[in-house]
């Protein structure tokens, strides 16, 4: 029987309404984590390509026309290893009753899915993640991002005192240097494009500069992960200690990091600033509210230090262009 036009415009009005839907309980997995991993993961990658030094081997230094065609592939790396990981952090019954509590709006707290059906999500998203991996050309990574969720989720790492925080290191490094690999190899086919040993020293860094802070998190999600039985270092500590914690370490790795790049002045100037701001809420404004907005800051000042690269190049352009005039 033909369609006729009004049954092929349902069918369309159809479908693009189950790729809404789609698009909307992904976007509920991984809207709380979307700040944390996604952005800084992407901008780790697209920044670090424009670095003023080279951070990968057989990689020319991209031009911005360049490196804008190779965001959408950045993105499709960290979001569909982030969608893995929420699937799997999210499914088990200790966690639905900890997002009751934390997180009331994601997917299985507000019926959207079921447990099962979330299980079953991950028979898709997990070959077809290491499936992009592999064809992105960064499948080591990838499969590291996999077996950190295993040991995350699964065997609970994310419950035990320093084993998370490692973790947690461990797969920013494997999202930082797969971002940067996408962004600076391009579609270069050379077998050995990859990070360098700066490229490897700047992720080292940054992924120890995520493991001495990363438990600002925490502040705002104590009540859930006090319910859960989570030994997270704010609970194992205490307040008092990880708060004054987290103040030294991010004024200290902003100290270290702005030497690590040689930055100017005013690089070094916005860093410190926003870094003080940071300890100085951390410290001062002790409610859920405010634990909240300081992780928001402490994200942003995170971007920053994932700018030094690029501003310290662009400083090193201008003064250069001022000594030949």
């Amino acid at each position: 029987m033909p369609q006729t036009p009004g049954s092929r415009r349902g069918r369309a009005v159809h479908c693009l309404q189950c790729v809404r839907h789609l698009f909307d309980v992904v976007w509920a997995f991984t809207e709380s984590d979307f700040a944390t991993f996604v952005v800084p993961g992407v901008a780790f990658g697209l920044l670090g390509a424009l670095a003023s030094t080279a951070l990968v081997h057989h990689g020319k230094r991209p031009s911005l026309a360049d490196l804008l065609p190779r965001a959408p592939a950045v993105l499709a790396y960290n979001w569909s290893n982030l969608v893995v990981f929420d699937l799997a952090n999210q499914r088990s019954p200790v966690s639905v009753a900890e997002d009751r509590i934390n997180k009331p709006w994601r997917p299985i707290p507000t019926g959207k899915m079921s447990i099962k059906q979330t299980r079953r999500a991950m028979l898709v998203a997990v070959p077809l993640s290491l499936c992009l991996n592999y064809y992105q050309g960064v499948w080591a990574q990838g499969v590291l991002i996999h077996i950190v969720t295993w040991l995350y989720n699964d065997l609970r790492g994310g419950d035990e005192f320093l084993v998370r925080e490692l973790l947690i290191a461990v797969g920013y490094a494997m999202f930082n240097s797969g971002s940067l690999k996408i962004a600076g190899c391009g579609r270069s086919r050379h077998p050995d494009c990859g990070l360098n040993p700066r490229g490897l020293a700047w992720t080292a860094i940054i992924s120890v500069v995520i493991c001495t802070t990363m438990q600002i998190q925490d502040l705002k999600d104590q009540r859930g992960d006090r319910l859960r039985g989570r030994k997270t270092v704010v609970l194992y500590l205490g307040q008092r200690v990880s708060r004054w914690s987290i103040a030294f370490f991010v004024v200290f790795w902003s100290c270290m990091c702005a030497r690590f790049w040689s930055a100017g002045p005013a690089s070094s100037s916005l860093v410190m600033a926003l870094a003080a701001l940071v300890a100085w809420r951390v410290v001062k404004m002790q409610s859920r509210p405010g634990d909240g907005q300081t992780w928001k800051l402490w994200c942003l000042w995170l971007i920053l230090l994932y700018v030094l690269p690029t501003v310290v190049g662009t400083e090193l352009l201008h003064n250069n262009a001022i000594s030949v005039d």
